[in-house]
């Protein structure tokens, strides 16, 4: 299995893959607050590992307050990193619970939320886990929500996450994709109905 604490240093590092795409995100991030109607903006974010992306919206941006929801990490120095992060920035309407982000049971009490991450799993899970996976989706999303997502281009992979997504009820609307640096990142706004949330559920496995 990767080693998804070191997998973080390269967010740090100017001008890799990991930092530009983590830019490309918190843009996208930046623009569903920016458009927010005012008031909370409940999130959560799938496999959050230390919470770079919307941690760090919430610490700059000027309606980043109103971000309230879960972050969902299952190691747990990642998770301590991200509690670390959220107490020095005062930012306590956001919690990080430790829990397989692959199993519905760790959604429980987090649905309905207007902004939904996966970022960082589509390329670490099956083609089918990732259909799998979208469909889950409306059962996390209040109408009207937004989704960013990323996947690294392979063969025509961003175009059946684009058709799984309008089959879920979504509506693509951001893509910004570089060959060169090998990254996809997408967002999308969801037009459907959201589904219950059924416990118990397994929704997608890391591949080892």
């Amino acid at each position: 299995m990767r080693d998804y604490v070191a997998w973080h240093d390269d967010y740090e590092q100017p001008g890799s893959r990991l930092h530009l795409r983590l830019l490309v995100v918190q843009d996208l991030l930046a623009d569903v607050l920016d458009r927010a109607a005012p008031g909370p903006v409940r999130f959560v974010s799938i496999c959050a590992g230390q919470g770079h992306d919307v941690l760090t919206v919430a610490r700059r941006h000027r309606r980043g307050g109103d971000l309230t929801g879960r972050l969902v990490e299952l190691d747990p120095t990642n998770v301590s990193a991200a509690r670390a992060s959220i107490a020095t920035a005062g930012l306590g309407a956001i919690e990080v619970v430790e829990a397989d982000a692959g199993s519905s049971d760790a959604y429980v009490g987090a649905t309905s939320n207007a902004l939904v991450l996966a970022c960082g799993i589509f390329g670490n899970i099956t083609d089918a886990d990732i259909e799998r996976t979208i469909t889950f989706l409306p059962a996390l999303c209040a109408p009207g929500a937004h989704v960013v997502w990323t996947r690294y281009p392979r063969g025509d992979i961003l175009e059946r996450i684009r058709a799984w997504l309008a089959r879920a009820g979504f509506e693509p609307y951001a893509s910004v994709v570089s060959e060169e640096l090998g990254f996809g990142v997408g967002a999308a706004r969801f037009l459907g109905e959201p589904a219950p949330l059924e416990p118990g559920v397994r929704v997608f496995d890391f591949v080892r």
